[in-house]
């Protein structure tokens, strides 16, 4: 979660009611309500909880909190299946009339011509995160990788947590994100989504790494222990205190999230004579941001 006071956080606040109404009542975007814990170290930042979305977060009692950790907080928040959100977009996108092309594009402007009317585009949206490093007409030196290693298990242990100031090396952080399955059948629609969600068996995502600048996209087997290790140490329901050996994995994930200097670009200019609109460098709040920062880029998009 974003720090109050930044624009990321305002841009959660405004995503927030559409990924509530997914979680509620579409079943097949792959978002549901999960019970979050947000702990803490005295090591770590203690004011973790400033800027967050989710509604009436409460301080846990010592005899709530696992060992070794100082303070920490509960709450109701969403959980996002990508693998299965992002093809529920899509279908949105198709469902809405939208022609979607592939293409390998050298310059920014030559997007302007791959409209399926064969008529020049009026207006192009640039949401090329890191490629926009490389892009013609972009060549934005400023964003960079922040490298996120993950390991996704089947184990459920029923809830979310994440951990301020984890133990380990620079750039390790510590979540454990239990994931909706979604999209099986639509009567689930019609079932209370608390009894849904115990067979949405979408497997757990184990992480994690904040390695900034770092591009290598391979998992590193050393860091996938330590992620291991972290993740049953906060979270012991994972394997019922059994260690990782009890953890079976599914496999092992790289993402490199694209991080700007001076924060996401939002901006509009005019690139060889048409309009191009910047929504890039999200870092990692894509997601969670998103629908705020769609907003806002479509108000560019009408601006004359």
């Amino acid at each position: 979660m974003a720090f109050g006071g930044t624009k990321e956080a305002e841009m959660e606040k405004e995503t927030w009611p559409e990924l509530n109404r997914l979680a509620s009542s579409v079943p097949e975007a792959g978002i549901h309500h999960q019970t979050c814990m947000a702990y803490s170290r005295k090591s770590g930042r203690v004011d973790h909880m400033r800027g967050l979305t989710a509604r009436e977060p409460w301080a846990l009692s010592k005899e709530e909190l696992p060992q070794g950790i100082d303070a920490g907080h509960t709450f109701k928040s969403v959980c996002i299946n990508t693998a299965i959100y992002l093809p529920y977009l899509v279908s949105q996108c198709l469902k809405n009339g939208v022609i979607m092309k592939r293409g390998d594009l050298e310059h920014i402007s030559e997007a302007a011509g791959v409209h399926h009317t064969g008529k020049k585009a009026d207006v192009i949206v640039n949401c090329t995160g890191l490629a926009s490093r490389k892009l013609g007409g972009v060549m934005d030196t400023t964003i960079f990788p922040v490298r996120g290693q993950i390991v996704v298990v089947r184990n459920t242990p029923g809830m979310m947590c994440s951990l301020s100031g984890c133990d380990g090396l620079e750039g390790d952080v510590c979540y454990v994100m239990e994931r909706a399955v979604g999209g099986f059948a639509r009567y689930l629609a019609q079932i209370p989504i608390e009894i849904a969600n115990l067979s949405l068996g979408g497997g757990t995502v184990l992480g994690g790494t904040y390695q900034v600048n770092n591009w290598e996209s391979q998992p590193d087997q050393n860091c996938a222990i330590r992620i291991m290790k972290r993740c049953v140490e906060i979270c012991p329901s994972l394997t019922n205190g059994k260690g990782i050996e009890a953890l079976s994995i599914i496999r092992h994930g790289v993402g490199l999230r694209p991080k700007r200097e001076d924060g996401p670009r939002l901006e509009s200019e005019i690139i060889d004579g048409c309009k191009v609109v910047h929504n890039y460098g999200h870092a990692g709040y894509g997601y969670q941001t998103s629908y705020g920062y769609a907003q806002e880029a479509m108000k560019l998009v009408a601006e004359d």
